[in-house]
């Protein structure tokens, strides 16, 4: 595959996963400093990565969850909170993974996560992901 045919499928499961809107802003965001960084996330997490098919999407979405409780990185957690939807992640699910987290990744990490997981459910005004 070439670099123009993974970003073209980097961008379509970018999109199917986060959301137009939101690609749309960091597009309209490009500018001389980043937008090499973000054509280089388009081709490889999303081209290399979650195009593969070891994995479902879904899948994939818990575990990148999993991954940023441990890594403390709450703007990104909080993106994929949101998008984990669009991959048929329930509310159930994550419970399953901050309860995980919180053996693995410590229970401020799991704490500090609920609280962030309630707040973008509020502020999309989702009642129940079941």
């Amino acid at each position: 595959m070439d670099e123009k045919q993974r970003y073209a499928d980097g961008m379509q499961v970018r999109r199917a996963v986060l959301g137009d809107a939101h690609v749309d802003r960091s597009l309209e965001t490009l500018n001389a400093f980043n937008a090499e960084f973000q054509e280089m996330i388009t081709r490889h997490a999303w081209g290399d990565i979650w195009t593969r098919p070891g994995l479902p999407r879904h899948t994939r979405s818990l575990v990148t969850i999993a991954m940023l409780i441990g890594m403390n990185r709450n703007e990104e957690l909080k993106l994929h909170l949101r998008a984990a939807a669009n991959n048929g992640v329930t509310r159930a699910e994550i419970k399953e993974v901050l309860m995980q987290s919180a053996i693995y990744c410590g229970i401020p990490a799991a704490n500090a996560t609920f609280h962030l997981a309630a707040s973008v459910w509020d502020e999309l005004g989702v009642e129940s992901r079941e």
